[in-house]
C-alpha cells in the first residue's frame, strides 16, 4: 500500500511539474536561447542548475510552511529583482538581434558556468514558491502527500524529473527553431527578446496589481482554490 502511495506521489509531482514548466517563463525561455546559441549541453547544465534550486525550495516549503508565509518582504524584493533580470535579458536579446556581429545574449552566454547561472536565476525567481506551496497544500489535504521523509523525497524526485522533461521541450525546441530558420540567429533573438519583453510587462502588472508571489503566499487560500478547481476540471 505504501509503495503504491509513493508511486502516486512520484507521478503526481512529475506530471504537475512537467505541465507547470510548459507555459512561457524566464527560465525555460532562457534555456531555449542558450540551446539555440551555445548548444544543447550548456542548456542542459543550465536546466539542471535551476531544478536543483527548485527542489530545495520545494523541500523548504514542505517542512517550513509557517516560515515561508512570513517572508512577504523577501518575496517583494525578489519580484523586483526578477523584473530587472527579465528586462536585462530582453534588452540583451534585442541588442544581439540588431547587431549581427554579437549574435548571442551577453547575459546567458557569459563566462559564468551554465549550471551556476541556472541556480542563480532560479534562486531569485519567487513565482515557483507559491506554485508548489499551493500544490503541496492541496496534496496534503487530499492525503496524497504525507508528512514523511520517504514521501517528500519521492515527491521532489518526481518534480525534478518533470521540470527537466519540460525544459527539454524548450531546449530541443530551440535547436529545432535554429534549423527551421536556417541559422537566422538575428530573427531568433528578436523572437526571444519579444517573449522576454512580454514576460517583463506581465511581471510589472503583477507587481502593480499586487498579484505576485508575496500576495499568493499571504493569501494561500486563493492559490488552493484555483488548484482545486483545476483538479476537479
Amino acid at each position: 500500500m505504501k509503495q503504491t502511495s509513493l508511486n502516486k506521489i512520484f507521478w503526481t509531482g512529475m506530471v504537475v511539474s512537467f505541465l507547470g514548466t510548459l507555459p512561457l517563463g524566464t527560465l525555460n525561455i532562457a534555456a531555449m536561447q542558450i540551446s539555440a546559441t551555445d548548444g544543447v549541453a550548456p542548456a542542459v547544465k543550465f536546466s539542471l542548475g535551476s531544478l536543483v534550486v527548485e527542489a530545495i525550495y520545494v523541500r523548504i516549503s514542505l517542512v517550513a510552511m509557517d516560515w515561508v508565509r512570513k517572508q512577504k518582504g523577501l518575496f517583494k524584493i525578489l519580484e523586483w529583482v526578477t523584473l530587472v533580470i527579465v528586462l536585462a535579458l530582453a534588452i540583451s536579446s534585442f541588442y544581439a538581434a540588431s547587431h549581427p556581429s554579437v549574435e548571442k545574449n551577453v547575459i546567458l552566454s557569459s563566462t559564468i558556468h551554465r549550471f551556476f547561472l541556472g541556480m542563480m536565476m532560479c534562486a531569485v525567481s519567487p513565482a515557483q514558491i507559491p506554485f508548489w506551496f499551493g500544490w503541496s497544500t492541496v496534496l496534503f489535504t487530499k492525503g496524497v502527500l504525507l508528512p514523511k521523509t520517504s514521501f517528500y523525497n519521492m515527491y521532489i524526485f518526481g518534480i525534478a524529473l518533470g521540470t527537466f522533461a519540460g525544459n527539454c521541450v524548450f531546449i530541443f525546441g530551440g535547436r529545432l527553431m535554429v534549423d527551421t530558420l536556417n541559422t537566422k540567429q538575428s530573427l531568433l533573438n528578436w523572437i526571444i527578446g519579444g517573449i522576454f519583453a512580454v514576460t517583463a510587462l506581465i511581471q510589472i502588472y503583477r507587481i502593480v496589481k499586487n498579484k505576485g508571489a508575496s500576495h499568493q503566499i499571504e493569501h494561500p487560500e486563493e492559490m488552493r482554490e484555483k488548484i482545486e478547481k483545476q483538479v476537479k476540471d
